[in-house]
């Protein structure tokens, strides 16, 4: 099931369903599903902690079954589409993590997984204008899969760690590059920029993911294809991640690992390819969906 949280024209967010013609949506919020949603209808991250597989399963039969009111039917053209999940807990990074990206900078494979947390409060939508704030340095796109938790994950063994995966979605890993470079390789302030962690448009369900590692990864900057790889090349792969994630920390439901990105970053192209505003990138993983933002300079708190 693909699931999105949208807003109609003036309403505040709620979840839905993207059906089959990927035209038309079903609100959750009406009350075709009050009997399944209960108080949870406005929120995904509340939908994941009462325990996504469940509620997933009893929303196809009544889909199947069509017993639902075509009021709860709405164009995905009349609504805006937000983030799955509008503010995470937090965002694990793996940076370093596909093979491809480390061979094109002759870089040694990590012996462990090198991870990065980033604020749930930088998260935007997929048509959310990313900002780069004055004097930042060079700024770097990052074409990723991400993985959404389902429940608490705590000391996990990795034969049992896919157990935990609810769902996955599109990220682009924004990067302060040339703050890490100052910060001597220090991920927090370039990793933490407001308004810089794109993700979306569907939360889309394990079942419809037959195999996470055969997954197409693209990027272009404005028509420039920059970024075409595979999940194919991730290092250590989600069930590795989710292990030695979680013995170093809680994973919490609604928590979000982002996987790492192939080959093509900025500063290996000629001439390089640093995000500047006025500029528009497109992030596609095959199956998963699309993002779609625009470069703008400033910084949301002080607009």
């Amino acid at each position: 099931m693909r699931y999105l949280t949208f807003m109609p024209s003036g309403r505040a967010p709620r979840v839905g369903v993207l059906l089959s013609d990927s035209l038309r949506v079903l609100d959750l919020s009406h009350q075709s599903f009050s009997d399944i949603m209960g108080n949870e209808s406005h929120s995904m991250l509340k939908m994941i902690e009462a325990g996504l597989l469940s509620i997933t399963q009893k929303i196809a039969s009544k889909i199947e079954g069509g017993n639902y009111h075509q009021d709860a039917v709405v164009s995905i053209n009349d609504i805006t589409i937000c983030s799955p999940i509008l503010n995470p807990g937090k965002i694990v990074g793996a940076a370093y993590n596909f093979t491809d990206a480390l061979d094109e900078r002759s870089m040694p494979y990590p012996a462990e997984p090198v991870i990065f947390i980033r604020s749930g409060s930088t998260v935007i939508g997929p048509n959310d204008p990313i900002l780069i704030p004055p004097d930042v340095g060079n700024v770097g796109y990052e074409a990723e899969l991400a993985v959404i938790i389902g429940k608490r994950a705590l000391f996990i063994d990795p034969e049992g760690a896919m157990d935990y995966v609810v769902g996955y979605t599109v990220h682009n890993d924004v990067s302060g590059s040339g703050m890490i470079k100052q910060d001597k390789g220090n991920f927090v302030r370039g990793k933490n920029m407001p308004a810089s962690a794109p993700f979306g448009p569907f939360l889309v369900t394990t079942d419809e993911v037959a195999d996470p590692y055969a997954i197409q990864i693209t990027l272009d900057v404005d028509g420039r294809p920059l970024q075409d790889g595979t999940t194919g090349t991730m290092l250590f792969k989600i069930a590795e991640l989710i292990s030695y994630i979680s013995k170093q920390m809680p994973l919490e439901p609604g928590d979000i690992i982002a996987t790492g990105t192939p080959a093509g970053l900025a500063m290996m192209h000629q001439p390089t390819a640093w995000l500047e505003p006025g500029q528009t990138v497109r992030v596609e993983l095959k199956g998963l969906g699309v993002l779609n933002n625009p470069i703008k300079k400033g910084v949301p708190f002080l607009e």
